[in-house]
């Protein structure tokens, strides 16, 4: 997709902090990105400029004035790049306390009795504020089991589970370890088809930075992500949560107003970062779109980091010039199947001739950054259904190059 557009991705790496070059270890590829993606230069610029204001919000003065009014804009971006034009918009510590927070209010929230439903292929966030809030409230949590060969689980394996008493369901729109997006509009609707008063509470983290995130196009009710995942920084998170889910009773101040989800003062920081994420998705969509309305650029931003990805993987899986691909060397298996349509910009692959935590050791000895995914609390509900110590994850993003890709295959012949 970016190679129609000469230049283009010089510009688009050229908007990133540390896009070659580790300021710890020197000149690196980063194939990492699912750990934590690259981040914006206006996001570390804006970061200084407003840790560096004294004065909070609700003040009566010029200052205080513009740091609320920062947050408006701030909101209407976040509303914008959501697709979600009614419900509340929110920022807290982190993607994951955001997820336990959505998820307790919900199950105690909800109707007492019946059932939490989620996935196993889900990240241990929402799996384990199900767990825990599930216990708390008396109700049954029931895990859909996943297709393992594909790395996902589909919208009728939902409906193999679904009935009248779900109170409260869970769904993973990307997986961080298998790369595989789920349909998060067929699930919901299948929900809604047998529970349709339960509440759906998206993991959106791992999707955000592959763009193309429509809430009005889904019937559901929290949607969570982490900024530092998607071009900003680390310490905050931002989620969405439908007028039904923030009429219910939640932590809040007394005699505070109604709705509000946050506790204490903000960092108008991190909502002017995102922000900046937000612009430069627009900015991104403006180099494929004409169109004069924001959200349809940022849509055609999608469109164009999913081509540019599925590329990336498909030269990584495949091979580039006269390079082999992973799916060709010898002993190589593919987490989630060679040619699986769901995957977003990630391959997870091990080897039978060498363990997954030798390869990445080897990688980056090669300045390759890569990550190891191991039979742990993170991973272990994908690697044990399939037999696997750990394996090897390697996460693109579309400031990613062919030559980066051939950089790593060449290094993965060498190991191998």
């Amino acid at each position: 997709m970016f190679d129609q557009k000469p230049g283009l991705l010089d510009q688009i790496r050229a908007r990133f902090a540390h896009v070659d070059t580790c300021p710890f270890d020197g000149p690196r590829v980063f194939f990492e990105n699912a750990g934590g993606a690259l981040t914006l230069n206006a996001v570390v610029a804006r970061s200084a400029e407003f840790a560096a204001i004294p004065d909070n919000q609700g003040r009566d003065n010029a200052a205080a004035h513009a740091l609320v009014a920062t947050i408006d804009t701030a909101k209407s971006d976040i509303r914008t790049f959501f697709n979600a034009p009614s419900g509340a918009v929110f920022v807290g510590e982190s993607g994951t306390e955001l997820t336990f927070r959505l998820i307790c209010d919900a199950i105690l929230g909800s109707a007492p009795g019946g059932i939490v439903l989620g996935s196993t292929v889900e990240h241990p966030a929402s799996r384990s504020a199900c767990t825990r809030w599930a216990a708390v409230a008396g109700k049954d949590y029931v895990q859909v089991p996943h297709d393992d060969a594909l790395g996902l689980v589909k919208a009728d394996q939902y409906a193999a589970h679904v009935t009248p008493d779900v109170r409260v369901a869970t769904i993973l729109h990307t997986s961080p370890v298998t790369g595989m997006a789920m349909d998060v509009a067929a699930i919901a609707k299948v929900i809604r088809a047998a529970a349709p008063d339960a509440y759906i509470i998206v993991d959106g983290i791992q999707h955000a930075s592959h763009g193309r995130i429509d809430i009005a196009g889904c019937d559901i009710d929290g949607y969570v992500i982490s900024p530092y995942k998607v071009f900003s920084r680390h310490g905050y998170g931002v989620a969405w949560a439908s007028d039904r889910l923030t009429a219910l009773p939640h932590n809040a101040l007394v005699g505070g107003p109604a709705g509000t989800w946050e506790l204490g003062t903000r960092d108008t920081g991190a909502y002017t970062t995102f922000s900046d994420v937000v612009g430069y998705f627009d900015w991104l969509g403006s180099q494929f779109s004409d169109s004069p309305d924001r959200r349809t650029r940022i849509e055609a931003a999608g469109h164009a980091i999913h081509a540019h990805e599925a590329s990336l993987t498909d030269a990584m899986l495949h091979g580039t010039g006269n390079l082999p691909g992973l799916a060709e060397m010898p002993g190589v298996t593919i987490i989630g199947g060679v040619d699986n349509p769901a995957r977003e910009g990630l391959v997870s692959f091990l080897s039978d001739r060498m363990a997954a935590v030798d390869i990445v050791a080897a990688l980056k000895s090669e300045g390759i950054r890569v990550h190891l995914r191991k039979e742990d609390h993170y991973s272990g509900n994908i690697l044990t259904p399939l037999g696997h110590k750990g394996c090897v994850r390697v996460s693109l993003c579309h400031y990613n190059s062919q030559a980066e890709v051939a950089t790593f295959l060449a290094a993965m012949q060498r190991i191998l």
